[in-house]
């Protein structure tokens, strides 16, 4: 009671927001009258001015009211639109590092142009991140007119582009591309060899577009580069025709849809150990045994894959490919793939062909991404929901902005029905009655089953529709963009970031382009244009007065978001419009989240089949298994981001370490400490301190000499000399070496040294941390069932990678040290870049890795690096110092003293 009291006497902290903002909208229409009379040149002039005040000491903030007043008039100019005084609001509010929610049709696109064009005057690069890659070519394309008349330049990534391109794209002063095209640019310049093959530039500001989308929806599953692992094909095939014989009967597993779990009971792993054996794909012992873990893997992979993976509904098969539908959006995501073995699994499911596995090489969540950014904010049309969680993982506040025009959309109640078939009849129904007035009606469906199952009720009863999901995804656009023409039926598969505007009457500018492509004659085109615009108009009025665009739901998403994306798509800018929800008890939602006292109440009170129950109160209790599911899937993200936080402190560390070994000239100093270390390391376990010599394992620290730094070294004699110690033992050692290395420097050359010792560096630094990631993504598995044992497996996971991290350091010098101790020169070889490396989200992939690393062949005995075009190739003499070239003066001298340069030859250079 207090909190709404005080609510009503000092608004909400939303409200005061908005007055803070609105208080600002004056100031710069006023600029207005000055701005206007400017001609182009001296308008687009504003931006060099701005520049120059900015290089003085001024702020963005102090730029930001005439910035927006120069960004409204050039789009005035070039768009022909103005923004309105909301649409100036939400450019404050995107420039301050707050999220914007605005409905569908209010311009996002163009409201992102305000912040977008302040924030580019800083010249650090300004990305503005999209759904998908229609959008950001779109955006980039009618955008970048705006962009390029105020003297700014626009770059656009999408998949397989060139890195030359790519990296010209960063260095615009605006950058369009999609959420994931950004992350997986970060994690291959992570795997570059050189600085200048990178092509991102240090962060700055990312403006989000379908924000709740890319940073909620998409945030459950990192992004991951992988590479090719063992090969085990035929066995997914022998494991599934096990598995698809066993799945006809329930006794045989356990299956949780809420958690989305399966697991077989006792009688199934009886039944599965008896099949494979009769398979022969058990050779020995149980199923459980420890060498057959990786069978029991790909059993509990093919068994999700049947019982909780639904064809055309989480996947869809195509080309021979098995290809991802996007659960928020409808979309195929074709190219990504699921890990850990699941996408095999579903192929071998639908026979066919069964891709090689992978192995991770590099991975990063989008909370992790987003959070590298100086400044993040975002814009979508549905937030508050998500209110909470955007605050306490990326630090943002959700400011809600009015719209232009009061909402004439009429929402009705939801009609609940008892059963599937029951629901969809209603559906039909009322289609048939609405599409009698002329009204355009858009339908909205969870997967492509079920679009097609109502496509087939309409077409039975006569009705012409449209429909759009996952098997028509190359009509979006077109379809979308006529749903609001008199009388058109649009059956679409979510409705979440299509980035399209269904406008009453239709879309003259997409008729134009499609209609009228084919007419040269600019006289002729011109007619059939003011026509074409002719009828839009008449049609538009004729929708307007039939009640605008009417929205139906067949079911409802388990998050409220996509439900109010799609009901948002009626009623934008003050157009008339309806929406109405059909719910059955046999939806997903109602069966796997919905209260038992609802189902049980609604039969007990005699509801009949074809009946329907419309009440407020089922409304909300809809709402509430929504908030249930929500509840749950912002855990799942926490526990995820809990995880990668572990690793994200790592992986900062290995890219920050990358970097300052790319940027090092000359690693010769770091190669010679990381020996020197691992020569202390090697004396200080096999000769104890404080030891007697009798003590010492002086044979075993002879063999590690041999086998680590190739160096055959009378270690045993010495532990018998009078007064030998560890120290001088450590010593002895690190001589050899130092004089060995300096004569392989002498026979190969300075330069060329230099040039493999980093070449080694780096390929040994990747090698290690993608196994330390195998490792990771080991014990992150297992890593649960700690709990049992009363322990916290957060915890137990810290604790562990931590260790594992250290172990990869170690594993690193001693590998690095080896290789140089044995590195000998071939012939420059043609390499061609892999293509086995894919990348993934959410576990998926996109197949294309632009740059690979110095391919290296390594033996026990004598491991090769196979170079590319190594620089100075002349052959170094230690007696003829004109020989040497320019050597560093932290290098060994090429003398053969075994000492650094510049305490040897260099000391009076």
């Amino acid at each position: 009671m207090l909190a709404s009291l005080a609510r009503a006497l000092f608004g909400t902290a939303n409200d005061r927001s908005l007055k803070a903002y609105q208080r600002r909208v004056p100031e710069i229409n006023a600029l207005e009258s000055q701005i206007r009379p400017l001609d182009d040149a001296a308008l687009a002039n504003k931006t060099v001015e701005f520049r120059e005040r900015l290089a003085k000491g001024e702020t963005l903030d102090a730029l930001m009211p005439e910035a927006f007043a120069v960004a409204r008039e050039a789009s005035r100019r070039v768009l022909g639109m103005r923004h309105f005084d909301v649409q100036l609001v939400g450019g404050m509010v995107l420039h301050s590092g707050k999220i914007a929610e605005m409905r569908t049709g209010e311009g996002k696109t163009l409201v992102a142009t305000l912040a977008v064009y302040l924030s580019a005057l800083a010249g650090k690069g300004v990305h503005v991140v999209t759904v998908n890659d229609y959008l950001a070519r779109r955006d980039a394309e009618e955008m970048g007119q705006l962009y390029g008349f105020l003297g700014l330049t626009t770059g656009v990534i999408v998949p397989n582009l060139p890195d030359d391109a790519r990296r010209a794209a960063y260095a615009a002063d605006i950058t369009y591309g999609t959420n994931n095209e950004f992350g997986f640019d970060y994690l291959r310049d992570n795997m570059k060899f050189r600085l200048e093959d990178m092509v991102q530039r240090p962060f700055f500001h990312a403006i989000v577009d379908e924000v709740d989308s890319i940073l909620i929806d998409e945030a459950r599953t990192p992004l991951i580069i992988s590479g090719p692992a063992e090969d085990s094909s035929d066995l997914y095939r022998s494991v599934d025709a096990v598995v698809a014989a066993l799945v006809s009967d329930p006794a045989t597993y356990d299956k949780d849809e809420k958690f989305r779990t399966v697991i077989l009971t006792e009688e199934g792993s009886d039944r599965v150990e008896t099949m494979l054996r009769e398979a022969e794909v058990l050779a020995e012992g149980g199923l459980y045994d420890v060498h057959n873990i990786a069978v029991v893997h790909h059993v509990q992979q093919s068994l999700r894959a049947h019982t909780l993976f639904a064809r055309d509904v989480d996947y869809i098969v195509r080309g021979g490919k098995v290809i991802i539908i996007d659960e928020y959006t409808g979309r195929m995501m074709d190219g990504r793939r699921y890990s850990d073995g699941l996408h095999q699994a579903l192929e071998a499911k639908e026979h066919v062909e069964v891709q090689q596995e992978n192995q991770t090489l590099a991975s990063i969540t989008f909370q992790n991404y987003f959070r590298l950014y100086p400044k993040l904010s975002g814009m979508t049309g549905t937030a508050m929901t998500e209110a909470d969680e955007f605050a306490e993982i990326y630090k943002l506040d959700v400011v809600e902005i009015p719209t232009n025009l009061p909402v004439a959309r009429k929402d009705e109640d939801d009609e609940i029905y008892l059963n599937e078939a029951d629901k969809f009849a209603a559906v039909v129904r009322l289609i048939q009655e609405i599409h009698k007035g002329g009204q355009p009606i858009l339908v909205g469906t969870t997967s492509v089953e079920k679009s097609e199952a109502l496509s087939g009720e309409l077409k039975r009863a006569g009705v012409p529709h449209n429909v759009l999901n996952a098997r028509f995804h190359e009509m979006e656009a077109t379809i979308v963009a006529q749903a609001g023409a008199p009388g058109a039926i649009t059956i679409a598969t979510n409705m979440a970031g299509r980035g399209t505007d269904i406008k009453l009457g239709g879309n003259v500018e997409m008729r134009i382009q499609q209609e009228l492509a084919h007419i040269e004659d600019p006289a002729e085109r011109d007619a059939a244009i003011a026509a074409l615009r002719e009828e839009v108009a008449s049609n538009q009025k004729i929708v307007r007065e039939a009640g605008g665009l009417y929205v139906i739901g067949t079911e409802r998403h388990e998050s409220r978001r996509i439900d109010n994306q799609l009901r948002g798509r009626a009623g934008r800018q003050g157009d008339p419009g309806n929406s109405r929800f059909f719910v059955s008890l046999q939806d997903d939602l109602m069966r796997i989240f919905g209260s038992e006292r609802m189902t049980g109440m609604l039969q007990k009170m005699g509801m009949q089949e074809g009946e329907a129950i419309v009440h407020p109160w089922l409304n909300k209790a809809l709402e509430r298994a929504q908030k249930k599911v929500e509840a749950r899937n912002f855990d799942m993200r926490k526990n995820t981001l809990k995880y990668d936080d572990v690793m994200n402190d790592q992986r900062k560390e290995v890219y920050a370490q990358r970097r300052e070994y790319m940027l090092e000239s000359d690693v010769a100093t770091t190669v010679s400490e990381m020996r020197e270390e691992l020569i202390h390391a090697l004396t200080e376990r096999r000769i104890p301190e404080k030891s007697f010599a009798e003590q010492w394992q002086s044979t075993e620290l002879q063999d590690d000499v041999q086998r680590i730094l190739n160096l055959d070294l009378p270690i045993v004699d010495w532990s018998r000399e009078d007064g030998m110690d560890r120290e001088q033992v450590a010593a002895r050692i690190a001589d050899e070496a130092a004089k060995a290395q300096a004569v392989r420097t002498v026979n190969f050359g300075p330069d060329i040294m230099r040039f493999i010792e980093k070449q080694i560096l780096l390929t040994t630094f990747d090698g290690v941390w993608k196994e330390h990631l195998h490792a990771l993504d080991q014990l992150r598995q297992g890593i649960g069932l700690r709990a049992y044992g009363q322990k916290d497996p957060l915890n137990e996971y810290k604790h562990e990678a931590f260790q594992l991290f250290t172990f990869m350091l170690d594993e690193m010098r001693e590998r690095v040290v080896s290789l140089i101790a044995r590195v000998e020169v071939a012939p420059p070889l043609d390499l061609e870049p892999s293509a086995n490396i894919a990348e993934f989200h959410p576990d998926p992939g996109v197949p294309g890795l632009a740059s690979e690393p110095v391919a290296m062949s390594v033996g026990d005995a004598a491991p090769t690096l196979v170079t590319m075009e190594p620089p100075g190739s002349g052959a170094i003499l230690p007696d003829d110092p004109s020989s040497w070239g320019e050597t560093p003066r932290n290098g060994l001298c090429p003398c053969g003293s075994g000492k650094k340069y510049k305490h040897c030859h260099g000391r009076h250079v």
